[in-house]
């Protein structure tokens, strides 16, 4: 069984594919202002996760490209949309096999970059993952509203799934 925080991730990218069910590509690529477009956000969050849970936890290089196109400080882009939905389920299913190894106390533990240990811990790092998740949750929802798309979700889902447990 999966440490709590991670059901927590699992949740929360659950809420994030149900916010973008039905979106369609030329929807995907629509730009609000400074807002990115919802590819971009996708490519965003894999990238996110690539480069915690895959390459600093596992030491593997996936997806190299997603930090160029849609990491932190990358110019606005419209990356097509089936390569940001292959790389997010790439990224997610190989982040899980590192996840799913997590403990309390390794959660206590620090990822190393060139031997030194980063100050973040692994724990915080999951956080601010999950964090992230809905912060971008957000920004779609709100993209999708302005593009005037009916029948969105209006709350948080089936919390039945993620219920509180002790860790």
């Amino acid at each position: 069984m999966a440490h709590t925080m991670v059901e927590q991730l699992r949740f929360t990218r659950s809420e994030f594919l149900r916010c973008l069910e039905g979106l369609s590509p030329q929807d995907a690529y629509v730009q609000h202002g400074k807002m990115n477009c919802t590819s971009w956000i996708i490519g965003h969050l894999a990238s996110h996760e690539n480069q915690n849970f895959v390459f600093l936890a596992q030491g593997q290089k996936i997806q190299p490209d997603l930090r160029k196109i849609c990491g932190f400080g990358s110019p606005p882009s419209a990356p097509k949309l089936d390569d940001m939905w292959a790389a997010w389920h790439e990224v997610t299913a190989t982040a899980d096999v590192f996840l799913d190894t997590l403990t309390t106390e390794k959660l206590l533990e620090h990822f190393q970059w060139k031997g030194e240990p980063l100050a973040e811990s692994i724990g915080t790092t999951l956080h601010r993952t999950i964090y992230h998740y809905w912060y971008h949750l957000g920004e779609v929802h709100a993209i999708r509203q302005m593009l005037g798309q009916p029948n969105l979700p209006e709350f948080v889902g089936a919390m039945d799934s993620a219920p509180f447990k002790r860790a």
